[in-house]
């Protein structure tokens, strides 16, 4: 048996129940200190570091007796972010000086922000990381924390678009809890995206629970697409770039043109990844947002969702070129005539369902926007 000290986002129990897979009410805890230390967030990242610091005292909480399958599932959990076990000294609440084991990292690994605080990380991360970590202990002995380790960005992108889609608007006509009926949850694959397999059953219109059926999704993040436009000029400004998943299914023309797109990171907003893309995809910054929907962009296989942008912006003759050099991108971007951009989406020649759903907004509204230059 072992006891462990705990200073930082382990410190939240319903956190810790996942981690162990067993609720705090069977773990034996309780308030205590390690001094001579204390907590930091790691700057830039929403979990915390524990430093040597004379005079300080770092407060968390001692679990005792925990076993060879409680520590295994733990070190599982930390130990793809190089951090590990270290024997020190704890006092608990009581005055009583014991003898545990901390978490710490390897040297240097991290750098040093702001103290760190349990408060702040629950209001803002302890949603996320309970679904990421619901997704990690998943692969609990079926992947290694190393591969963990690379999967995780992409596991906490995952993990915000679906706290973000827990709280949109419910349905009132009808109640999750007895009109979905989950049998089996299996995690099949894991990495850059996901995919889940559910048995479920689902209600039906004549008010009868359907049969058993198994159905799989593609957990893919929320995106942010920019469909930049000059209403100066009347153009607009396009990026093609190679897509494997057409070159997978045997698509010849796998090179497609788009609006510029990405990903959402945890904790940043729509408008600040649209921002942000634009500006790594083609070099352009922006004057102006304006929003043109938020939509799921295949609801029968993939839970990605889209936020929708025409971005105002000065598209000069400078502009066309190569960008897009991060994570193995490499990108095309051209501007055309608004007139052409219809033409294509009337002639079938785009074939990316972002890009006609904004150029279509674009014809709606491009009076108004050309009107307000």
């Amino acid at each position: 048996m072992a006891d462990l000290f705990f200073y930082g986002s382990l410190c939240h129990l319903p956190l810790l129940e996942i981690v162990l897979g067993r609720k705090a009410a069977a773990i034996d805890l309780s308030p205590a200190s390690h001094a001579g230390h204390a907590v930091y967030w790691v700057q830039d990242q929403p979990f915390p570091i524990i430093q040597p610091e004379t005079g300080a005292s770092a407060q968390g909480i001692l679990v005792r007796g925990l076993s060879d399958e409680d520590v295994a599932r733990l070190r599982y959990y930390e130990g793809g972010f190089d951090y590990d076990l270290v024997p020190v000294g704890v006092t608990t609440d009581q005055g009583e000086s014991v003898p545990a084991k901390v978490f710490f990292s390897a040297p240097d690994q991290w750098p040093v922000g702001a103290p760190w605080s349990l408060q702040h990380w629950v209001a803002d991360w302890a949603a996320i990381s309970e679904r990421a970590a619901i997704e990690v202990m998943a692969w609990y002995g079926r992947k290694t924390p190393e591969q963990i380790a690379v999967a995780f960005p992409g596991i906490r992108r995952r993990a915000a678009a679906a706290v973000a889609a827990q709280r949109r608007a419910g349905d009132p006509e009808r109640d999750l809890t007895r009109d979905v009926v989950v049998k089996a949850h299996r995690h099949s694959y894991a990495n850059f995206f996901s995919i889940q397999e559910l048995d479920l059953q689902a209600r039906q219109y004549d008010g009868t629970l359907g049969p058993v059926v198994t159905r799989a999704a593609l957990l893919v993040g929320e995106a942010a697409v920019v469909l930049p436009y000059d209403p100066v000029r009347d153009t607009v400004l396009l990026v093609e770039q190679f897509r494997a998943p057409l070159a997978i299914n045997g698509d010849p023309a796998p090179w497609v043109w788009e609006p510029i797109a990405g990903l959402l990171e945890p904790g940043e907003t729509a408008e600040q990844a649209a921002r942000r893309e634009t500006q790594e995809e083609a070099g352009l910054a922006l004057l102006d947002l304006i929003a043109a929907g938020q939509v799921y962009s295949s609801t029968g296989s993939s839970t990605e969702y889209l936020h929708l942008f025409i971005g105002l912006a000065d598209l000069g003759s400078d502009i066309a070129g190569i960008g897009g050099f991060d994570e193995g991108e490499d990108i095309r971007s051209q501007v055309v005539s608004f007139g052409q951009l219809m033409q294509g989406v009337d002639d079938g020649a785009y074939r990316d369902m972002p890009l006609v759903t904004t150029a279509l907004w674009l014809a709606r509204h491009r009076d108004r926007l050309r009107s307000a230059k």
